[in-house]
């Protein structure tokens, strides 16, 4: 299995550390507000990787952190706390905030029927990981302290420039994050954060520089290096993540163990809205009950996922959703011929096993979705015309079996109709053998109020749901 590599810059072949399993972190949602569709982007992508890698044989051992505290409205580590916002925000706790996104989150999760992480990682629970992380890079000469927390001094640290390929001498304070005083370099970067002076704070816990709370980054070194070790085989996040968050995962975590924190970094470049990046502040963000106030089923925005490279700036509209909606019905109909099939003198199951097997070769190829369902759209378009034999039933439904495994869009999940309307079915060709067109349309419309569309083929009348 092949994947491009943030790290090196190149498509590299995956190689875990102990195969089959596979060390897999993601960094999950800071839980004060709505995720929007570009949020949903990203984490089906990453159900789309651990999807790949089962089917490859690979056994994922997959954690993504929960961000309940510690995440500041600015990359300059201070502001407010995102959590303490939302709280303000909705006359709530902090506590009650977090509790609640994080709840519609996984909810969110699966209502997209994507694979769950195999552990859920709160910041708010892994306090004291966080506290021993920031105690050993005290203890190696990392850190300094000023007046509103513990820093991490990234001049101790000679690769903090190299995955993100910064350029630090032409870095001028403020130039990537709101510069402080303080700070001995502008990229040094809070690992704990004292609470403000008078000030009691919803989140707060002792440590031995005082009262405080964790900085974001800090998080989730100490909850994957917890559970997965000290190098993992694969790290993902946004694109967003690579010159602040992820440069700084590796500057403390590397500082600590003195081995590579991640052998592979895969990032989910952005979504955009008519040209612009997806913000609450330009009212573009897009929640997935707005899909569903529509009338269109998630599944579509799963389908619209996969039709882009998570490499590439996807771009998102209303026209182009309900076109994956109608690329997921053709793929509906397709697989509900396994209910069908036709006595045929023929066995072609060779090509649709051939067909499936070079959709799990583009899958394995860094992900490639989109050539991958080009292959799945045309072996589609050759079954509506062909249909399925008898003899090639079994390759069918294997192929059907591969596909959702890879895709998760539960074509295989498709029920055959009830008697009640195939014999509804059977009456509407008697009528129309009989040319008696009225019953014809009577009974297609009572087929279609019942989510039932039905075509005539030269084998007889074939039926799929409508969703």
């Amino acid at each position: 299995m092949k994947l491009f590599n943030t790290l090196t810059r190149r498509v590299e072949t995956l190689k875990p550390q102990q195969p089959p399993k596979v060390t897999l972190y993601t960094c999950g949602p800071t839980v004060y507000d709505y995720p929007h569709i570009g949020n949903w982007f990203a984490y089906v992508r990453w159900d789309i990787l651990a999807r790949t890698l089962r089917a490859r044989g690979y056994e994922p051992d997959w954690v993504m952190n929960i961000t309940d505290v510690g995440h500041l409205v600015s990359d300059a580590d201070d502001g407010e706390d995102k959590l303490e916002k939302g709280a303000r925000r909705e006359g709530k706790t902090a506590w009650q905030v977090a509790e609640f996104y994080t709840d519609y989150f996984v909810d969110g999760l699966r209502r997209l029927n994507t694979i769950l992480p195999g552990r859920f990682t709160k910041a708010t629970e892994h306090i004291t990981e966080q506290i021993e992380l920031i105690k050993k890079l005290e203890e190696n000469g990392y850190t300094y302290v000023i007046s509103d927390g513990v820093y991490f001094d990234t001049s101790k640290f000679p690769r903090y420039a190299d995955f993100a390929r910064l350029d630090i001498d032409e870095q001028q304070a403020g130039a990537r994050v709101e510069y402080n005083v303080e700070k001995r370099n502008s990229t040094d970067f809070a690992l704990w954060k004292f609470s403000p002076t008078g000030q009691q704070r919803d989140m707060e816990w002792d440590s031995p520089w005082g009262k405080g709370f964790p900085g974001w980054h800090i998080e989730c070194s100490a909850m994957s290096m917890r559970y997965l070790g000290s190098t993992l085989d694969i790290h993902t996040g946004g694109i967003d993540h690579i010159p602040v968050h992820h440069t700084n995962e590796i500057a403390q975590s590397e500082a600590v163990t003195g081995k590579p924190f991640s052998k592979v970094w895969l990032h989910s470049n952005h979504i955009t809205i008519n040209g612009e990046k997806i913000s609450k502040s330009l009212n573009n963000a897009i929640l997935l009950e707005d899909i569903e106030k529509r009338g269109l089923p998630l599944a579509a925005l799963r389908m619209h996922v996969l039709e882009s490279h998570y490499r590439s700036q996807s771009k998102f509209s209303w026209e182009s959703l309900e076109a994956a909606h109608n690329r997921l019905n053709g793929l509906r109909a397709m697989a509900a011929l396994r209910w069908q099939p036709i006595a045929v003198d023929r066995d072609n199951s060779a090509d649709i096993r051939l067909s499936a097997q070079d959709i799990l070769s583009d899958m394995q190829n860094d992900l490639n979705s989109p050539a991958a369902l080009a292959k799945l759209s045309a072996l589609q378009a050759r079954l509506e015309n062909d249909l399925v034999g008898s003899n090639e039933l079994e390759a069918f439904e294997h192929a059907l079996e591969l596909f959702d495994q890879l895709f998760g869009l539960q074509l295989n999940d498709i029920p055959d109709i009830t008697s009640a309307q195939k014999q509804l079915i059977s009456e509407r060709k008697k009528a129309r053998d009989t040319r008696d067109w009225a019953a014809s349309d009577r009974l297609r419309d009572q087929l279609a109020a019942e989510g039932i569309s039905v075509r005539d083929t030269a084998h007889g009348p074939i039926w799929h749901k409508i969703s």
